[in-house]
């Protein structure tokens, strides 16, 4: 992919439960905007074919999938989504979730991405983070997010492996979004930092 093909993209990006997932459906209603949740491309897989036994075998120990089939996958999922009309990158904003989740990706991704923002969804409370998951498995019947020593190791590997890559981008374009608030003031938020990059890409392609 040539550097003028690359998606236009805005990251959320935050620690697991925070509200990325919520948020990015919400935006995936808007359009010009279209949310790709790397989580949900992985529930999504097919359990019985070789790349989806490998990807459920991490994710069920909370773990995070390795970089060659985390961009496999990811490729093939913005491929079918492109190809099926229902991304179109000339007139939709790309609202990535779950991806990069190391410093490594995120060189790896720049082949790929056009990265305008990063929102950064911050909760103060772990604890409250760790009860909306366990509500979420419920509710979603998630299975990677029912058992709280699992909830508890994917919240350690973001400590030590995820969060570092906030430290990859630069500080002008990394926006603060306090989630301890309801989600429509999150969500006024999010417009607020994104509608401008959105009239951008418009603008651009028009």
């Amino acid at each position: 992919m040539t550097k003028d093909n690359r998606y236009r993209c805005v990251l959320l990006f935050g620690p697991p439960g925070v509200g990325k997932g919520t948020q990015g459906k919400i935006l995936a209603n808007i359009p010009g905007f279209f949310h790709l949740s790397v989580g949900d491309v992985f529930r999504s897989i097919d359990i019985g074919s070789a790349d989806g036994r490998e990807v459920y075998d991490y994710i069920s120990r909370g773990e995070l999938v390795p970089n060659p089939l985390t961009m496999k996958i990811w490729k093939k999922a913005v491929d079918a989504y492109v190809a099926l009309s229902w991304y179109k990158p000339r007139e939709d904003l790309l609202v990535l979730d779950g991806m990069p989740r190391n410093v490594d990706q995120v060189e790896i991704v720049k082949e790929y991405l056009e990265i305008h923002r990063v929102i950064y969804l911050e909760c103060s409370d772990q604890e409250d983070m760790i009860h909306r998951i366990r509500r979420r498995a419920i509710r979603e019947n998630r299975t990677d997010d029912a058992n709280e020593d699992i909830i508890r190791r994917r919240f350690d590997l973001y400590e030590e492996v995820t969060a570092p890559v906030l430290s990859k981008y630069d500080p002008a374009i990394i926006h603060k979004v306090d989630c301890n608030g309801s989600p429509a003031e999150v969500l006024r938020s999010i417009l607020n930092i994104t509608i401008p990059v959105q009239n951008e890409h418009f603008l651009a392609n028009n």
